[in-house]
């Protein structure tokens, strides 16, 4: 006897291509005039002496009291500076991975990212990135080198 293939009691209704069903951008999703249209270039920030790096222990992301009294000082002078957009760089010491380090490095710049943010800076003034070991400030193989080098640094880009 032959294998029974079963049969739909009802036409079948074509269903639509997947492509049909995406969401199309809508105008609120849409650049408003005066607003950037992609993220600023790392290379249009710049470092302004007033905005202190803060350091951190090895293999830490957390915030060290002499970091949040830097960062308190740095939340001052961004309240002041209101037009000012910044990027907050997370860096490492060589010891690591580079994978591990640029995932430090991130945990580092968003520490100090959600910092500021608790403290009344606008998230949309913010933006992080990590260099991981890439960007040492210090080559020596000392820890007082090593120290430099776990850091996070601010250099802003005015609107």
């Amino acid at each position: 006897m032959p294998p029974q293939i079963p049969v739909a009691s009802e036409p079948v209704t074509p269903q639509p291509e997947l492509a049909a069903l995406a969401p199309q951008p809508q105008e609120s999703d849409k650049p408003q005039s005066g607003e950037p249209a992609q993220r600023p270039r790392n290379e249009d920030f710049v470092a302004v002496p007033e905005l202190k790096p803060i350091y951190f222990d090895f293999d830490k992301s957390a915030l060290r009291p002499d970091a949040v009294d830097a960062l308190t000082n740095n939340t001052t002078w961004l309240k002041e500076n209101a037009d000012a957009l910044v990027l907050i760089e997370g860096n490492c010491d060589e010891r690591g991975t580079a994978e591990y380090n640029l995932a430090l490095g991130d945990r580092r710049a968003k520490s100090a990212m959600d910092y500021l943010e608790a403290n009344g800076i606008a998230k949309d003034r913010l933006s992080t990135i990590s260099y991981g070991k890439e960007r040492p400030v210090c080559t020596e193989n000392t820890d007082e080198c090593k120290n430099q080098n776990r850091r996070a640094e601010f250099r802003v880009k005015t609107r």
